[in-house]
């Protein structure tokens, strides 16, 4: 019998719903679609092709929820890092323009999931806010808020006075609000969908490990250390962590992005006098730094942030000495820097100009990766659409702009050196941008 799966320190793993872990696959099993990986992409694309009634499993290397999709912030946002939607149809056309519009539309489709299944997730569609951390970049606010409404996203701008009053602070110059998104506990959605895929007839093992996946040119033949699945259609949805538990599985598209490490960690719950005074409305915030500030309150009033550090020695101390005293900078009102319950950490992906990639990895057969930091709303839209592609809908009307897989050279020199790309992230953010 394996042993449980031990998950990260996180507030999340103190406070989701508990559940009962699925058996590893043993023996050889047939079915229509085989997914790999059970984040929030193979979740959805599962839960999309059970509703559907087609038959699905889905093969998790460790736990639901045990990889990104389970330690990140659990902020739900309907935008990418850099990828503005018109760079999108610049690059793709017609195809750029649905990723688009299917990105400005996806914190929307997941909370609407959320509600008809019924997730106990702590979901919270208040809002996500993007503030300006300088004057300059207000402008850089209102030209997104003005390029995603043209693509079908609400999205306002906020002046300073309504930032301040949103925020509770005096610290941001205005910024773009996003009424559609908000945050949630993402290993509690992870695990509210596991639990939806299964109530709808589809198949989950855990601790099942792939070592390989191969197209013998009729059906694909996925193994792991106990068993094999044969299936019509393949969907890899292991993003960030494709090369960590099987680094031979999927090396060429492991290697084209880098895996970075994110910090998240959780203050004590706030008194209901100083909670009155931050964040009001309870949105999800996340500023326009390179060396991002980002927070939201738990179901508890405890509020979730993070960041990133340079060097290696004694990194969780520091870094939640740093995310304190961030939060000290930006709510005076605290009195003092917060002390932090719980910090723990885990891979996002990234890409050097931060597209995400689709990747056609032959017949009914998808992958996407390089989320960015926008993985929780994307993720799950875009499972939906890749089960959308091996279910028999025309790709062509799909928003999934393919590409092909390349490595960066000298990955592994690239994944040494990526932690430091934050100090020009840091440098930038003192220069106001060219518009």
């Amino acid at each position: 019998m394996n042993s449980p799966v031990t998950f990260p320190p996180s507030i999340w793993a103190v406070t989701s719903p508990p559940r009962v872990p699925a058996a590893p696959l043993t023996g050889d099993v047939v079915t229509d679609t085989v997914v790999i990986g059970a984040g929030f992409t193979g979740l959805s694309a599962a839960l999309h092709l059970a509703k559907a009634s087609r038959d699905v499993v889905v093969l998790e290397g460790q736990a639901v929820g045990w990889g990104a999709s389970g330690v990140n912030n659990g902020q739900v946002i309907p935008t990418l890092t850099a990828a503005e939607p018109d760079m999108w149809v610049a690059r793709y056309g017609d195809t750029g323009r649905r990723f688009a519009e299917l990105i400005g539309a996806s914190a929307g489709m997941l909370f609407d999931t959320i509600r008809a299944e019924n997730i106990q997730a702590d979901a919270e569609q208040t809002g996500w806010f993007q503030p300006a951390h300088s004057a300059g970049r207000t402008k850089l606010s209102q030209l997104r808020a003005d390029n995603w409404q043209r693509f079908g996203l609400e999205a306002h701008y906020l002046d300073r006075t309504a930032t301040t009053d949103l925020l509770g602070s005096d610290r941001w110059f205005g910024g773009m609000l996003a009424p559609s998104g908000g945050h949630v506990n993402p290993l509690a959605l992870a695990r509210g969908l596991a639990g939806a895929v299964e109530s709808h007839g589809g198949t989950i093992h855990e601790q099942s490990c792939v070592e390989s996946y191969v197209h013998d040119g009729i059906k694909w033949v996925v193994k792991t250390k106990h068993g094999t699945v044969t299936a019509r259609a393949l969907i890899l949805a292991t993003n960030a962590y494709t090369g960590e538990l099987a680094p031979r599985l999927a090396k060429r598209i492991a290697h084209s992005i880098v895996p970075v490490v994110s910090w998240q960690m959780s203050t004590e719950p706030l008194s209901d006098e100083v909670r009155s005074t931050i964040l009001k409305g309870r949105q999800a915030v996340s500023d326009t730094r390179g060396d991002l500030r980002f927070f939201h309150y738990d179901r508890d009033n405890r509020l979730i942030t993070g960041g990133a550090i340079l060097g290696e020695w004694n990194v969780q101390e520091r870094m939640a000495k740093k995310a304190a005293s961030n939060l000290m900078a930006s709510f005076p009102q605290l009195k003092s820097p917060p002390k932090m319950t719980h910090v723990w950490n885990g891979f996002l992906s990234m890409n050097w100009d931060r597209f995400p990639r689709v990747h056609s990895l032959g017949p009914n057969g998808w992958a996407w990766i390089g989320c960015n930091g926008r993985g929780v709303a994307l993720g799950s839209a875009l499972g939906r659409e890749m089960a959308r592609a091996v279910d028999g809908e025309d790709t062509a009307g799909l928003a999934l702009p393919v590409t092909k897989s390349h490595a960066l050279p000298f990955h592994p020199i690239a994944r040494r050196i990526a932690p430091y790309y934050l100090a020009w992230m840091k440098l930038k953010d003192h220069v106001e941008p060219k518009l």
